[in-house]
């Protein structure tokens, strides 16, 4: 029988990589002889990926790309970030108890993200939860990804997940967007990386803490009630 399933977002929502993300943008903006980048002013674009940062970063200083330098600079960023890992990033206050609280009740999780799915295991073997979850997609796991509703669903699948009993957490338009498109509840971190405020995105519900992730909460928004 198909078992319900908490499926998490990464950075921002369950771990704080925005330090070691920074740190590999200002190697990049080292690398074309810029000033390095206001950590405050571009912490809102980390959620976006690595292209859309450089873009941003190098926007800032009033200097252009051309497609095949942010091309280059996107792997020299990749490589630093690898190679790195896990850095500074450490999980988001309350996670881990978060994390205890839904498997001690039979629930499932998994990890739908748009970073790549190596630098995703190896972000989480580096900090000791891998093995946590049943499936960990990324970016390039299938043929799609978020807000891509598949990506999703498919995660769902790979886990043995029941998408009727699913709840999706995120940070970001892309993981509000992709949630709702795929019929499932989503609940928004309102301390992650995000462009806009995401109460205007119209998520489910927004927790502050993940001491505020019950079950109560995730029995509501399913429809659907564990045996305690």
């Amino acid at each position: 029988m198909l078992k319900p399933i908490i499926v998490f977002d990464l950075d921002g929502t369950l771990v704080d990589t925005a330090t070691d993300l920074l740190d590999s943008l200002n190697h990049c903006l080292d690398v074309g002889g810029l000033k390095q980048a206001d950590p405050v002013s571009l912490r809102r674009y980390v959620g976006l990926g690595a292209r859309v940062m450089i873009e941003r970063a190098y926007q800032a200083q009033q200097t252009q790309l051309k497609s095949d330098q942010l091309d280059a600079l996107v792997a020299v960023f990749l490589e630093h970030y690898a190679q790195n890992m896990p850095g500074k990033a450490r999980i988001f206050d309350g996670a881990i108890e978060a994390l205890d609280r839904f498997a001690s009740r039979g629930y499932l999780l998994a990890i739908c993200t748009n970073k790549f799915e190596g630098l995703a295991v190896k972000l989480l073997d580096g900090l000791n939860l891998s093995d946590r979850f049943g499936a960990i997609s990324g970016s390039d796991s299938f043929a799609f990804r978020k807000p891509d509703p598949r990506h999703l669903t498919q995660t769902i699948a790979a886990a043995g997940g029941d998408a009727d009993r699913a709840v999706m957490i995120g940070d970001s338009r892309t993981d509000i967007d992709t949630a709702k498109a795929a019929g499932i509840p989503v609940v928004a971190v309102d301390f992650g990386y995000t462009d806009v405020p995401v109460n205007v995105l119209g998520p489910s519900r927004i927790i502050s803490h993940y001491d505020e992730l019950t079950i109560s909460m995730v029995e509501q928004l399913t429809g659907a009630v564990m045996p305690r």
